[in-house]
């Protein structure tokens, strides 16, 4: 009984990020690691999530990558992520803004739970950054030193 209740939940819960990660292939978000997550969870009960588990990875891996390539990528990722953030702080005080065709005098969808998930895909934006960071950079350029002071000594790997 409680394995089968786990099994169901954990089957939820990846259809679950399965979907909310291809909105957020369009939406603000980090689509592709939710398509991942949900995939390891789904990839537990169903073949056809696990023979796509790697090919997903490996793509979303290579965009993190990507994004920290050059300092000009980092300093944008960094500005979007702190814009998101920002946008869902105004967007949870929920202000009046000028009317512009439909649009005004409040926020479509105006509010916490709106401006909340927003202001959560800037701080998830940020940390992913960071881990990109430290993963694709920082440990790339120590890996390249310590094989620059292993060629120094005449040892080859």
């Amino acid at each position: 009984m409680r394995n089968s209740l786990r099994r169901f939940a954990s089957t939820v819960l990846g259809f679950v990020l399965l979907v909310a990660g291809v909105a957020a292939l369009i939406l603000p978000g980090p689509g592709l690691l939710l398509v991942l997550a949900g995939l390891v969870l789904l990839s537990h009960q169903f073949e056809w999530a696990q023979r796509r588990v790697a090919p997903v990875r490996e793509r979303a891996f290579d965009v993190a990558e990507a994004g920290v390539a050059t300092y000009p990528r980092i300093v944008l990722s960094a500005l979007g992520a702190l814009a998101l953030l920002a946008v869902g702080v105004v967007w949870t005080l929920d202000p009046t803004i000028p009317e512009i065709g439909p649009l005004g005098p409040d926020l479509p969808l105006g509010g916490w739970a709106t401006g909340g998930s927003i202001a959560l895909s800037g701080v998830v934006a940020l940390g992913l950054l960071l881990y990109s960071i430290r993963h694709f950079r920082i440990e790339h350029f120590r890996g390249e030193a310590d094989q620059g002071s292993l060629s120094g000594c005449g040892r080859t790997q």
